[in-house]
């Protein structure tokens, strides 16, 4: 039943991992309608004289309730697998504090019992183990201290649902299925990452630093003490992490015996753990074919690439041997929670005790509630000089430490970008910040949208109007003197990509009626309301986009018909990156994509390969691997950190220039030119920078338009380049390489190349005559690329009830050239309403009282509703681009950071009190007014 249709063959993917045969197959495309009927995909509804699109390539699947996303799927949906449909829960730890010695399923009778009970002794035997980024215990063997709470135990298979559902219902809440033995107290283990960034700039802004990250290194710790950094001795002249932390002692120094001209404010924050309340809970759902020895998968995942790699190393000891893999990688909406999530390992493990039923995991609320990753908790510690002549920000200091949680996932990473991004849109001439991520028994805290950010920058935005109000200055106006602005450096000593324009929305934010008519506006407001405080609130924020590792691949072709075709590695996790990546065809093709496939993976006409760490390796290790014509830093990226805008864009920008440059304006060039004498092209100058793309097809210097189906069919006859394949890597700044084309040398913005010419299935990869891949060293700058937005709140705090009634805001949005205007307006009004849970409503307590018990739901779990966020009255202005040439830059995230220090802002202007602590509920604030 799960021998593969040779008809299908070009629609799979076929790798060989560990030994076993790698298939991928989303069912997110037009193209696997064979193996799933319902098309999700459609075809660009697009405007040539606007260059605008109608609505999502999705959305009309969205709309009818078809099933777009694998939280719908079942065996019956899918073609070759049984159609009797499996089902299985987990029972986990609700005490991470004491020896795990067993279950106890007695409250479920002789009837309901489960088919399959699968434990760590299962796993142990079978040789299941998690891939090395996701810990230990997949399932926790028995006489083990759960290392964090909700810590799997056992799996419960079930072969028809309604016993499923019964037996749920009968163990689902009751703690006592799990035995415990003696207590141990929670286990204590080192932090997950340490990092420390000094900075001391030279006499002006644009000087070379005396000391900084890019310019030496950053500091990591000597060593660890009660399970905490120690830093490297403090020694002027020493070697480069010594040097740093001399630097970082004078800044101490300071900060502790200030000057009279200096303004000292230290203040602690808190930013609490929070759900990312991903509307589609974890799911998988799996079907073992024992006969053919084969595994058939369907996963949502941000990272489809990570899971066809790692899952059949996970796989490889498995007795009986498993020789192939099929997987079908789904839609998804995450934000981060299903990147590098270890669901979709557990799933494919329960999969294979299904006794050769498919077996359905899928999470309900609560669950979900229990495993998903969690926004880190954040404790920080800032110290700010400020002069009280200038007005401008001599020192800012930062300590924080982020909450992991019992598994590592991406918290190295997100403690570094905390960090890295705590000056938000400031010149900071001496800076010192350092931060760890914690490893405790909370559940694991990872990639949840704002990375760190939110945490960080939002406590800076707080701070920052505290500190105006003690210097006497109008919050925008003490903003303004420490403006970031082009040229000038970031804490790590780096200068930041192109225009920086937050100065400009800084202008603009002065100028808006909301903050010039804020004092007019309050004692009107308070007069005709007693019992209620008005306030308005400002924030500006920068954020990063992309991760120092980000590459991708992209193919764009066209049929002799004229069709084009795009097939892209990113996946759709809800920010509309497939209907984007279809419009960016457009530049080029005149035209969006007429059938585009995500979460593509048969790269083999690109033969690229990744042997390295991308942050880890030496330079010299990086030198020695290029000399590989086809060696890459880093294969594919998941679709995450804002990455989709810029980074796929531009694999999927720069695959349709190269198509444009050699197919479609040579096949003109000849149209044009044929006839007597060099046809109607020879009286006038055509170049290619004068092509241009109108309604009716491609014109150039007075040029006879050209319909895109004649200049197609013309390549195809002439066996011009009618497909291109190209793979890109970023490591905050674009790789480059040499190819020869056409026999002319080209360098191009790619690493990697393969071209298909004129009617031929077949692509010749390109071997590269040189690479230039940015240096180690950047990856001290952490990041380069920002985009900016500032958001101004209006709000009305009860004195008697402490309910804040938000009325209005207004954001400034600066994020290069839009694709598609619909999906940036959507990402900015998601985030800002995500921005006013986190500011005044999400919390999650991180242990034995929070979800790690099962008991959480919206039941508890408290989200902001329409009527929270304004949402009949929130305005928006986004800036025009610099030119038409300005790329797009990732702004899903960075939109949810300011809203949330504008909201306590905003409290502090109502209140006249400064909270440091999220979020800040009415019980705070009534308490001011006691």
């Amino acid at each position: 039943m799960s021998q593969l249709n040779p008809s299908r063959r070009l629609f799979l993917k076929k790798s060989v991992v560990a030994g076993i045969t790698v298939y991928l197959a989303p069912l997110n495309s037009r193209a696997y309608s064979a193996l799933f009927e319902e098309k999700i995909l459609q075809t660009p509804i697009w405007n040539p004289d606007t260059g605008r699109i109608r609505h999502r390539i999705d959305a009309k699947s969205k709309a009818l309730g078809k099933k777009v996303f694998a939280y719908d799927i079942r065996a019956t949906d899918m073609p070759h697998w049984p159609q009797k449909q499996a089902h299985a829960f987990i029972l986990r730890a609700t005490q991470a504090d004491r020896i795990f010695k067993g279950i106890d399923l007695s409250r479920l009778g002789e009837d309901l019992k489960p088919d399959r009970l699968v434990t760590a002794e299962d796993l142990a035997k079978d040789g299941i183990a998690f891939p090395e980024f996701y810990g230990e215990d997949m399932l926790l063997p028995v006489g083990k201290t759960p290392a964090y709470l909700g810590h799997a135990v056992a799996v419960l298979i079930y072969h028809d649902f309604a016993r499923f559902r019964f037996a749920k219902n009968a163990i689902q809440f009751h703690p006592e299925a799990i035995r415990y033995g003696e207590k141990t107290g929670p286990l204590e283990r080192d932090p997950w990452a340490s990092f420390r960034y000094v900075r001391v700039g030279g006499e002006d802004p644009y000087a070379e630093d005396v000391f900084s990250s890019l310019k030496d290194m950053p500091i990591f710790p000597a060593g660890l003490r009660k399970r905490l950094p120690v830093w490297p001795e403090a020694r002027e002249g020493g070697k480069l992490d010594e040097e740093g932390m001399f630097y970082a002692q004078q800044l101490d120094s300071a900060i502790k015996k200030p000057s009279d001209e200096m303004e000292v404010l230290i203040a602690d924050y808190f930013s609490q753990s929070v759900d990312t309340s991903a509307m589609e809970a974890d799911n998988t759902n799996g079907w073992f074919d024992q006969a053919s020895e084969t595994l058939h998968m369907v996963i949502p995942t941000q990272s489809p690439p990570e899971l066809a790699a790692e899952i059949p190393k996970m796989l490889a000891k498995m007795n009986p041997a498993i020789k192939r893999l099929i997987m079908h990688p789904c839609y998804t909406v995450g934000y981060g929670s299903k990147d590098h999530s270890s669901f979709p390992f557990v799933g494919t493990m329960v999969a294979m005790y299904g006794g050769g039923l498919p077996v359905r995991l899928a999470n309900d609320r609560y669950e979900h509630f229990q495993t998903s990753i969690k926004r880190h908790a954040f404790d920080i510690s800032y110290s700010m000089a400020v002069n009280k002549s200038t007005g401008k920000i001599d020192i800012f200091r930062g300590y924080m430490t982020g909450n992991g949680g019992g598994r590592c996932n991406f918290t190295p990473s997100v403690v570094m970008v905390a960090a890295t991004a705590a000056q938000s849109i400031y010149y900071i001439p001496k800076s010192d910040f350092a931060s760890v991520g914690l490893a405790t028994r909370a559940i694991d805290a990872g990639s949840a949208r704002g990375y760190g950010t939110l945490q960080s920058m939002a406590a800076t935005e707080m701070m920052m109007d505290e500190m105006a109000a003690r210097l006497k200055l109008d919050p925008i106006d003490f903003r303004k003197r420490n403006v970031l602005k082009s040229g000038m450096k970031n804490t790590q000593g780096a200068i930041p990509a192109g225009a920086i324009r937050a100065d400009e929305i800084l202008d603009l934010a002065a100028k808006h009626e909301m903050w010039t008519a804020r004092a007019q506006r309050k004692a009107e407001f308070e007069k005709q309301h007693p019992g209620k405080r008005y306030g308005v609130g400002f924030a500006c924020v920068q954020k990063d986009f992309g991760t120092g590792a980000e590459t991708s691949f992209a193919r764009v072709e066209f049929t002799a018909d004229g069709k084009v075709v795009l097939r892209h590695s990113g996946a759709e996790m809800g920010t509309g990156m497939t209907t984007s990546q279809a419009v960016v065809c457009a530049q080029w093709m005149g035209r969006p994509a007429d059938e585009s496939h995500f979460s593509f993976t048969d790269w083999d006409m690109l033969p690229m390969v990744a042997t390295a760490d991308p942050y880890m390796m030496s330079q010299e290790d990086q030198d020695r691997l290029s000399a590989d014509p086809f060696w890459s830093p880093s294969y594919c990226s998941p679709s995450s950190a804002s990455n989709s805008a810029f980074y796929f864009s531009h694999t999927t920008r720069e695959a349709s220039r190269l198509l444009f440059e050699h197919g479609l304006w040579p096949a003109a060039l000849e149209i044009w030119k044929s006839g007597i004498g060099g046809g109607q092209a020879a009286p006038l100058v055509v170049r290619m920078e004068d092509a241009r793309w109108v309604p009716e097809g491609l014109t150039a210097a007075g040029m006879q338009i050209l319909p895109f189906v004649s200049l197609a069919k013309k390549a195809h006859e002439m066996g011009l380049v009618t497909g291109v394949v190209v793979h890109s890597f970023n490591r905050w700044q674009w790789a480059e390489a040499d190819f020869t084309l056409d026999g002319r040398q080209q360098r191009l913005p790619i690493d990697g190349l393969s071209l298909r010419k004129g009617s031929s299935e077949a692509y010749e990869a390109i071997a590269r005559d040189r690479v230039y891949y940015p240096p180690m060293q950047r990856n001290n700058a952490a990041v380069t690329y920002y985009s900016a937005i500032g958001t101004l709140v209006e709000l009305a705090v009860d004195t008697g009830t402490g309910a804040v009634e938000l009325m209005d805001h207004h954001s400034f949005l600066e994020c290069g050239n839009l694709i598609v205007p619909e999906l940036v307006s959507g990402q900015l009004q998601g985030g800002l309403a995500m921005g006013i849970g986190h500011a005044l409503h999400e919390y999650l307590p991180l242990y034995e009282d929070g979800p790690g018990d099962g008991t959480w739901n919206f039941n508890r779990y408290q989200v902001p509703r329409a009527s929270d966020v304004a949402v009949w009255k929130q305005t928006g202005d986004i800036l025009p681009p610099l030119s038409e040439t300005d790329p797009p830059k990732g702004m899903a995230e960075v939109v949810m950071i300011p809203v949330v220090a504008a909201v306590i802002n905003a409290i502090a202007h109502a209140t006249g009190h400064y909270f440091r602590e999220l979020p800040v509920r009415a019980e705070n604030i009534k308490e001011v007014f006691q």
